[in-house]
């Protein structure tokens, strides 16, 4: 009896560990991520970098955040966060073409201002939610008013320098990253992960997970 239950623990333990190696193994470059070939800097090489490629316009954005907010507050003090908004041209009629930039400048105002949590959900709501289309920034300014700023004050922030630096480096990080919509994550500035690759959007938080461990183990070699 005592060699029988020797032997089960035994096998027991080898299929414990072949399914722990299978799960290590699990998500596969070129099939639920891919690997750019030119890799965009990141903007602390201490820490691994992970971005969240997204536009306050996208319903399904808007549907990863209660996801990505939970993930988020699960990783590690050596994991660096960054919220990235996407812009390209816009094409359609009665739409100004830097539609999508609109909305950027809005999210690095509202982080100049530091009222980012307090605003980035109603900008969300606002495009995704309440169908507005935000495409000026007198209309932007509202969303801003209506939780506590005032209107100069956000306007001033608007159109300054650092605002316009930023949206430059986001529009350039998002080509970089050869993004080809929202949501849209990069791991260590080299790693893409789509919904569409990955399985769907809570797939996607466990194969950054996956790369973060990647990273992290190849840090450590």
């Amino acid at each position: 009896m005592r060699v029988i239950l020797i032997l089960f623990s035994l096998v027991f333990s080898i299929m414990t560990f072949a399914e722990g190696d299978v799960q290590k193994t699990a998500f596969q470059e070129g099939e639920h991520y891919t690997t750019l070939d030119s890799p965009v800097k990141t903007s602390d090489p201490s820490k691994i970098e992970v971005t969240e490629v997204f536009w306050y316009g996208c319903p399904h954005c808007y549907k990863f955040e209660p996801l990505i907010n939970r993930w988020k507050a699960t990783l590690g003090d050596d994991v660096n966060f960054v919220a990235s908004p996407a812009m390209w041209p816009t094409r359609r009629p009665g739409l100004p073409e830097n539609w999508m930039e609109i909305h950027a400048r809005a999210f690095y105002s509202a982080k100049a201002l530091g009222v980012l949590p307090k605003l980035h959900d109603p900008l969300f709501r606002a495009l995704s939610v309440d169908r507005k289309l935000l495409k000026s920034a007198a209309e932007v300014a509202e969303i801003f008013v209506a939780n506590g700023v005032e209107k100069d004050k956000f306007m001033k922030v608007y159109n300054s320098f650092g605002v316009s630096s930023q949206i430059k480096q986001a529009d350039a990080r998002a080509k970089g990253y050869r993004i080809t919509g929202t949501p849209e994550m990069v791991v260590e500035g080299k790693y893409r992960i789509s919904a569409r690759m990955a399985g769907g959007q809570a797939q996607m938080l466990e194969v950054a997970s996956f790369l973060i461990d990647k990273v992290r183990a190849e840090r450590n070699l």
